[in-house]
């Protein structure tokens, strides 16, 4: 079952570099455990605070296991004191999807 999330927010200026730090480390693991089931990207939009995270997992009951990392639950621990807005996430349909890069 597929599940695709897209999740919004904006940091705390001052905040900017530990909350990219964090985020590496998810990619970090993701990198090192490599699971075949995930799709995730994460930007920062040009006004260099708000973030824009984006993941899609195939799993038998839908959920998504990105959450379950422990460098995601490191990266969400004190969140809301490095966030100006909490992350709000919805649920997401995938119209397209294409990847130049392999």
């Amino acid at each position: 079952m597929l599940n695709n999330v897209v999740v919004t927010y904006t940091v705390n200026p001052q905040s900017k570099a530990e909350h990219i730090r964090l985020i590496e480390a998810v990619f970090a693991q993701l990198q090192t455990e490599q699971p075949d089931n995930i799709d995730y990207q994460v930007m920062c939009l040009e006004d260099g605070v708000t973030f824009v995270h984006m993941s899609s997992a195939e799993t038998p009951d839908g959920s998504n296991p990105i959450p379950k990392l422990s460098s995601f639950q490191d990266f969400g621990r004190d969140i809301a004191s490095r966030v100006t807005t909490m992350p709000a996430p919805a649920a997401a349909e995938v119209v397209g999807n294409y990847h130049g890069r392999g």
